[in-house]
């Protein structure tokens, strides 16, 4: 790893790891990452909010990926967008800290919330046991907790946050040779990478074997376990779409970074390094576009929002106040009645929809027939609610 020098506030031009229209094309990339992060996150955090039926202890752990997720957009891509576009890390060591800290918390965020969403779903399914409010509250707390504590490390010395290979962003020294550092890379790659997914491959191996039984089950195959397990099933597929997605983006770069730390430090060139780490951070836009696709209840919300959305912007434009000479009242015969029954017309106005029923049409078609005291006509006005 480079460290960062406080001095040099502008790469020099032989300075530079790239051609500068890679940097162009590396910030193009970091900046989209950023705003469908952005935008994707918020859509999951809005819906969460406004419907009740996705107050549910599974999706409030959704929620704090979002949230995570979103606090990268928001914090863990700035920095790299901004040193993308001058052509190289500008900011100070304490900003470099920030950033490697910052980017390893919401990271390990994700990743035990996802160990959690398996765990979650190994119980439910394998033992019949449904989670409520207060344990999601409580592994939120101890995910956040064992997250800081992982990345608070570095901070009180055991290892450190440096700046990358490329020169776009920090993270923890990897290529340190120190046995502190070492130490520390080996046992929060095993903490905070290996272990959850291990984890996560018990939970599903497990879910998946417990469904084969249930099917195979002939007493058990009513229409109400049936739905069940096809319910169950798809929550869980769709979860363990989003962990697969997620080890797919975040695989690579802990494949590079423990090729840095124990094998040749000289095969990781900024090409090697910057691709991995930009893959990694595109994972924030990934989930909720899972969500939405997979989940009937998401989906369901996401069209039911935007269509009252529209519907509110219809009926704002319909409920514009209109000139006097805009407003006819306008007479449309309903049906043609039988001699022995009254004639029945509706009349449309600005505020209301009046029925007019009389036994003949000699009668005008007019508000003021209201106040005579005519006893062939009857009048049934309706205000809208």
């Amino acid at each position: 790893m480079n460290p960062v020098n406080e001095t040099e506030t502008q790469p020099k031009e032989e300075n530079y790891l790239f051609a500068a229209a890679t940097y162009k094309l590396l910030a193009f990339t970091i900046g989209t990452i950023g705003v469908f992060g952005f935008c994707n996150n918020v859509i999951v955090i809005v819906l969460y909010y406004r419907f009740k039926r996705l107050r549910t202890p599974t999706n409030l752990l959704l929620v704090n990926i979002s949230i995570s997720d979103l606090l990268v957009s928001l914090i863990g891509i700035n920095f790299t967008f901004i040193s993308c576009i001058k052509g190289g890390w500008i900011w100070n060591s304490a900003t470099c800290v920030w950033d490697g800290f910052s980017n390893s918390l919401f990271g390990i965020v994700s990743i035990m919330t996802l160990c959690a969403l398996a765990y979650e779903r190994y119980i439910r399914v394998v033992h019949a046991q449904v989670v409520d409010f207060p344990w999601a509250w409580r592994a939120i707390t101890h995910i956040w907790l064992y997250s800081l504590a992982w990345t608070g490390a570095p901070l009180l010395g055991w290892n450190r946050y440096t700046l990358e290979v490329h020169g776009l962003g920090c993270s923890l020294d990897w290529a340190s040779k120190d046995p502190n550092d070492a130490s520390f890379i080996l046992f929060f790659l095993l903490a905070c990478f290996f272990v959850p997914v291990g984890i996560m491959a018990y939970c599903y191996g497990n879910i998946l074997y417990t469904v084969r039984m249930l099917r195979s089950i002939q007493d058990l195959q009513t229409v109400q376990i049936i739905k069940i397990l096809r319910y169950e099933k798809k929550v869980a597929v769709m979860f363990l779409l989003m962990i697969s997605c997620f080890l797919v983006c975040w695989t690579p770069y802990a494949v590079v970074s423990m090729i840095e730390a124990f094998g040749r430090k000289s095969v990781v060139t900024p090409t090697v390094a910057i691709i991995p780490s930009f893959f990694a951070k595109s994972s924030t836009a990934y989930n909720p576009l899972i969500y939405i696709f997979m989940s009937r209840k998401f989906r369901r919300s996401l069209l039911q929002l935007l269509c009252s959305r529209l519907a509110r912007l219809q009926r704002s434009i319909k409920d514009r106040p209109l000139a006097r000479a805009e407003r006819p009242i306008r007479p449309i015969v309903m049906s043609e009645s039988r001699a022995d029954r009254p004639k029945k017309r509706v009349t449309f106005s600005s505020s209301s929809i009046v029925f007019i029923i009389a036994s003949n049409d000699t009668h005008p078609l007019d508000f003021t027939s209201k106040c005579s005291n005519d006893t062939e006509i009857n009048i049934i006005q309706v205000r809208p609610l």
